[in-house]
């Protein structure tokens, strides 16, 4: 499973802060910790109260980069801010996010092909995200077609199904687990899926045990990844049992340990 550490997000108010001081510790910090406890990629969010929203995004990333080399996952929703971004990116790179709008896929799909950069597209419109499954996998659909025409291979594209939070839209979990599923149908190969993994949990007691427990059951159903909280180890313990019993890797006695050293 690919692993998105959410942690570099300008609103966080601790990263929000270092954005605006310019405080390259607390970015750093946050981007070795989570490369270390598993994190396959990070996300970069500047946070809707950057002043200066590229120079905000050009800065986090060339300092995280000064610490590690993981790939980042650029997370906006102005395209020129993903662009600039992306010009100073030493590996390859994903793009967070476009929707099944043609506008947006006609901006979005064109900039992930120039730059050999990934793309998490949401299963939704400009009406809104969808109330079941089925309509969800018509716009993946849409997105997976459109990925194909722009030239993009089936490894770049991750869907997201959009979780929402079980607090205030409890039945919308099931569907998204049973988009997972459908969206397996889709192609073949089937597409990789991908989870805010955080927004099922949002505003609930017992937080972590939730998007443990809904991460087990994703993965089961075939997702491939999630833009989580690596540093929450009981969440990653539960991603490597999910694995190792969907026998994803090799079994020994101390496997947590094993997986964490590969």
């Amino acid at each position: 499973m690919l692993v998105i550490g959410e942690l570099i997000n300008g609103m966080f108010k601790n990263v929000g802060k270092a954005i605006a001081n310019k405080d390259k510790s607390v970015i750093q910090k946050l981007a070795k910790e989570q490369a270390e406890a598993g994190a396959g990629m990070l996300d970069v969010n500047v946070g809707p109260a950057a002043a200066d929203a590229v120079g905000a995004m050009k800065w986090l990333v060339e300092t995280i980069q000064e610490v590690t080399d993981t790939p980042l996952c650029l997370d906006s929703t102005k395209p020129n801010v993903i662009e600039e971004g992306l010009k100073l990116i030493k590996n390859k790179a994903m793009i967070n996010s476009t929707t099944a709008d043609k506008e947006k896929l006609d901006v979005l799909l064109p900039m992930a092909k120039q730059y050999g950069a990934g793309l998490i597209g949401l299963t939704m419109d400009k009406k809104g995200i969808p109330r079941d499954r089925h309509q969800r996998s018509e716009f993946a659909a849409v997105i997976i077609s459109a990925s194909m025409e722009a030239g993009l291979g089936h490894e770049d594209i991750y869907l997201d199904p959009i979780i929402l939070p079980v607090n205030v839209a409890q039945p919308q979990s099931l569907e998204v687990l049973e988009a997972i599923r459908e969206f397996s149908l889709l192609s073949d190969p089937p597409p990789k899926t991908v989870v805010g993994l955080s927004n099922v949990s949002q505003g609930t007691e017992n937080r972590s045990l939730i998007n443990r427990t809904f991460l087990v059951m994703a993965l089961a159903l075939g997702l491939k990844g999630a833009i989580m909280d690596p540093l929450d180890k009981e969440l990653m313990d539960a991603a490597i049992c999910a694995e190792l019993i969907l026998n994803k890797h090799i079994y020994c006695a101390s496997f947590l340990d094993a997986y964490r050293k590969k």
